[in-house]
């Protein structure tokens, strides 16, 4: 292995002022409510209207909306759902009987209130909003409340079309610590959410964080990541153009190329700097390019399997022969693209799968966003009498070996119970109530 380009900063940690800070803001909101999320949308975005908004305005931005722009939106809506749809019906209920008298039992029951962050800043993330809500609302998720950050008098028309196409039951114009605070501790006459779930940035994110356990997440993500495994049969224009479309996501946004073809490493790198100076936002690029990327040259495909594997990227393309043994042989990304036909703007935007994605190495013990994220898988079950001979029986074993007498008891209580002649081959003590025990 060889690395041919090397970033000159580490993948995005987490930054003690930041997460300083956050705590900060979600202790003065914990503590002082609306007036401090009132307060903070003012000081920050200039904010001075109601957060919750109306029919009236809903209706009004939708209309601002173009007819191609919702055509593309539902096209993007329909593929969403579609794959949704289908994890939804990978899962089941069930019911078996282990042994003669046990019957276990798992229930699928969704979460009963999500919060939908969407991002908004130096984009308007109108796929976002589709992403997320779209999958709480296929998994049956019965209120969604929708958050982004107002760009001057509102959120961006299409977002909100975006939001309202996909089922958010309430949308509030806030961004922010604040916006995630305010679903988490249900403010402004909202129910507080179980889950919050959507991508945002180092604030957002830290939030997110800092709330797990008061509510679920859905991934611990920091800046976008792209990867490109690449062999001889690559096209470098097209290997370049698909890291420049990743690296304008922000100036933190890493990308990277795994590639055994030495000739594919050089032209790349000559590529991306032209292809970025035609961008109008190629500061962003080239600073992201220089500060981020990587590219590394293996000695084979396993060798490019080992190193993708260790990156563990957020978005993974395979720009190389033989699919099926890629997809084999790979375990750790977000989402995987096969074929120079698959670029990850079509994952990000209308494709289908989500979007919403572990980054920082989050793909070695976790998917993305999935209706399951919103899906509690429940169990149950039930024993009959005849079943306790056996089962209890183990349990009041087991329970003594690991010193847990009270548990054992439980145990001892039915067998004594249910079988009163029985004389048992190990000791089960008998278990009388206090009355008769004091006298």
């Amino acid at each position: 292995m060889e690395v041919i380009k090397q970033a000159s900063s580490l993948r995005a940690g987490d930054d003690p002022e930041v997460v300083r800070r956050v705590t900060e803001i979600i202790n003065n909101i914990r503590r002082e409510g609306e007036t401090a999320v009132r307060r903070l949308a003012r000081e920050l975005d200039d904010w001075e209207q109601d957060f919750v908004l109306s029919d009236e305005k809903r209706t009004a931005l939708i209309s601002q909306v173009s007819e191609q722009t919702k055509s593309d939106l539902q096209f993007a809506w329909r593929q969403i759902e579609r794959f949704a749809q289908a994890q939804m019906d990978s899962l089941a209920e069930f019911e078996i009987e282990t042994e003669p008298g046990v019957t276990l039992g798992q229930r699928l029951v969704p979460v009963g209130a999500a919060g939908c962050y969407v991002p908004g800043g130096r984009y308007a993330h109108a796929a976002s909003a589709l992403m997320s809500i779209t999958t709480a609302k296929t998994a049956g998720v019965s209120k969604i409340i929708a958050c982004s950050p107002p760009r001057g008098e509102s959120i961006h028309p299409a977002v909100v079309y975006a939001m309202d196409l996909a089922g958010a039951d309430v949308i509030l114009e806030l961004g922010g610590v604040q916006a995630i605070a305010t679903m988490a501790f249900g403010l402004f006459d909202q129910q507080a959410v179980d889950m919050l779930v959507g991508p945002g940035n180092h604030y957002v994110a830290t939030a997110k964080r800092l709330l797990f356990g008061e509510v679920g997440i859905d991934v611990l993500a920091g800046p976008t990541e792209s990867a490109i495994i690449a062999d001889a049969s690559a096209d470098p224009m097209t290997i370049a153009i698909d890291l420049v479309s990743q690296a304008e996501h922000g100036p933190d946004s890493p990308v990277w190329l795994m590639t055994d073809n030495r000739h594919i490493a050089d032209e790349v790198m000559l590529l991306v700097p032209r292809i970025a100076a035609g961008m109008p936002n190629a500061e962003i690029i080239n600073q992201a390019w220089q500060q981020h990327a990587e590219i590394v040259l293996c000695e084979d495909r396993d060798e490019m399997v080992q190193v993708s594997d260790r990156y563990a990227p957020e978005h993974l393309q395979i720009l190389a022969a033989d699919h099926d043994w890629w997809l084999a042989e790979l375990r750790n990304y977000g989402s995987l693209f096969l074929g120079e036909g698959s670029t990850v703007t079509h994952g990000d935007k209308c494709s289908g799968t989500n979007h919403i994605l572990p980054t920082r190495g989050g793909s070695r013990f976790t998917g993305g966003l999935n209706v399951q994220k919103f899906v509690k898988i429940l169990t149950w079950q039930k024993i009959d009498q005849a079943a306790n001979r056996s089962m209890s029986a183990v349990g009041s074993r087991i329970s003594r070996v690991e010193g847990m007498e009270g548990h054992a008891r439980a145990c001892d209580w039915r067998l004594r119970k249910y079988f009163p002649e029985e004389d048992w081959a190990f000791n089960v003590p008998e278990i009388t109530d206090l009355e008769n025990r004091e006298a």
